[in-house]
């Protein structure tokens, strides 16, 4: 594993000193009611570099996006030679519904649920995770991105985060749509589906 240079880690302490911020702000204000001017004031850093950071408003709220996607491929892409597609999916899934159901998340869910800009935004964002998603479940089996079979069922893993999220017993919707998810795997043909040795990243 490589270590962060002072650089980076300096860089990451800043990102996340500005996000805080923004989350800070936005619980005690309303998000419609906090500007970028006001997130970079109380970060103490100039909006420039608010913006060397975060692309929009919207990303500030949703900060671990690029972390979250990683990790979705990377449960494709550097799972053990023996493990299926579809458990490593949902091993990873299961993470990312805890990690976002933890104490303290529900303020934060509930303001996105309450904001049409950040509901746009977060549809988007799991749209785009798809697409990684999908093009890594293809290059697994040598085939072209677009293949229809990968994206539908990175869609249907995609989903299962959000209505596991939602659901009273996130563990129970989880088990019913993985059995939905791993059936559409089952008959799923595709041609060439034998694997291509993995390389695990360190």
């Amino acid at each position: 594993m490589t270590v962060p240079g002072r650089r980076e880690r300096k860089k990451a302490a800043t990102r996340q000193k500005i996000a805080d911020a923004a989350l800070r702000l936005f619980l005690e204000r309303g998000y419609d009611a906090v500007g970028i001017r006001d997130v970079a004031a109380e970060a103490d850093v100039a909006v420039t570099t608010l913006f060397s950071h975060f692309a929009s408003k919207e990303a500030l709220v949703f900060e671990q996006d690029e972390d979250f996607e990683l990790r979705l491929v990377r449960a494709v892409t550097d799972r053990a030679p023996h493990e299926g597609l579809i458990p490593a999916l949902r091993r990873e899934i299961e993470a990312l519904v805890a990690h976002c159901g933890a104490e303290g998340a529900l303020p934060i869910w509930e303001m996105i649920d309450g904001s049409p800009a950040l509901r746009q935004y977060e549809s988007a964002m799991r749209l785009r995770h798809a697409e990684s998603l999908a093009a890594a479940m293809a290059a697994g089996f040598g085939l072209p991105d677009s293949t229809t079979s990968c994206r539908t069922i990175a869609r249907f893993a995609i989903d299962a985060f959000s209505l596991a999220r939602e659901a009273a017993d996130p563990d129970a919707a989880l088990n019913e749509i993985f059995q939905m998810i791993e059936a559409a795997w089952e008959v799923t043909d595709l041609p060439g589906t034998v694997e291509r040795p993995r390389v695990v990243r360190p």
